[in-house]
């Protein structure tokens, strides 16, 4: 069972950074082989998916070093659209937290965008990390859940 979760925890890492990588799927076939274990299984793919998603963070806060990134951010069409993410973001942290909780748990707006413009805007983190277990748990839920209903049903 440790490497099983072990290799969820991965997986999830690896899904956070490449979003190529579903991890859904990955959560739902080890689900179907381990239905005794939800809460593990739920608990290895959020935290391995905030770990990665706290990179893109990160990388959000620091994406202006790069040069080029720079420089795009200075075109007026770039900045008129931060700016106005700023005003949205600033002062409201219901709205935040509320957009980052709903783009965890239903991935509108992907999830990994969201977590680059919080980084960006300056977002506190515990924010960014409270929103973002509750809403990958809840979303890594429904899909072991889901699963595993389907299964007894079958």
């Amino acid at each position: 069972m440790a490497l099983l979760l072990l290799s969820i925890f991965a997986a999830s890492v690896a899904s956070a950074l490449v979003p190529l990588i579903n991890v859904e799927a990955i959560l739902a076939v080890a689900a179907s082989q381990q239905p005794g274990i939800t809460v593990a299984l739920v608990l290895a793919a959020t935290i391995g998916q905030m770990a990665g998603k706290v990179l893109w963070y990160w990388g959000g806060m620091h994406v202006d070093r790069a040069p080029w990134v720079h420089k795009h951010l200075q075109k007026p069409k770039v900045a008129a659209s931060l700016d106005r993410w700023h005003a949205r973001a600033e002062g409201r942290p219901a709205f935040t937290a509320g957009l980052l909780l709903l783009s965890a748990a239903v991935g509108l707006p992907p999830y990994a965008l969201t977590a680059v413009l919080a980084g960006v805007l300056r977002v506190p983190f515990w924010i960014f990390l409270v929103t973002g277990l509750v809403g990958r748990g809840l979303r890594f839920w429904a899909v072991v859940a889901g699963t595993t209903s389907l299964l007894e049903l079958w």
